[in-house]
């Protein structure tokens, strides 16, 4: 972990607002000269704070409104059975996130689909044929009710 000043955590929030600002903008906005901006930026991406730039898309926008959350059991937890399953699931494009849990379920997966039809082709094609899976439980979400993707940086 990094420490981070004031004026690093300005500039990760106003990025997060606007990742596509010029560095004249960011550093007019922070009150510093762009060449030390642009120092701070790069120190935070080879420090990896920033992983990255991304744009993302509206899902309604682009035909894929539901989200759908899915636990997923399997029949052991084996590190090999663990690694099969991870290693399919990131090849499959219609799982947007997958997260190894503890609890009841041994994963939580969320598929964007662009309705139940949609939600039945991801299913058959994908979710019902990873190796190692005993269980699959579906729930859709009927309203999202806060979504970001932005992390809180001031102090």
């Amino acid at each position: 972990m990094i420490d981070l000043d004031v004026v690093d955590r300005k500039i990760l929030d106003l990025l997060q607002e606007d990742g596509r600002m010029t560095n004249a903008e960011l550093a007019d906005k922070i009150n510093l000269s762009p060449s030390a901006c642009l120092r701070r930026v790069r120190r935070l991406e080879d420090e990896g704070v920033i992983a990255g730039y991304v744009m993302l898309l509206d899902q309604r926008a682009i035909g894929r409104p539901d989200d759908i959350f899915i636990e997923i059991t399997l029949v052991s937890q084996s590190q090999e059975c663990q690694e099969a399953f991870e290693r399919a699931v990131r090849e499959c494009r219609d799982i947007m996130e997958c997260y190894l849990m503890a609890g009841e379920a041994d994963y939580l997966l969320r598929v964007a689909a662009a309705g139940t039809a949609d939600y039945e082709r991801i299913h058959k094609s994908h979710l019902s044929r990873l190796p190692g899976v005993s269980r699959i439980r579906s729930n859709f979400a009927l309203r999202t009710v806060c979504k970001t993707t932005a992390f809180t940086c001031r102090i």
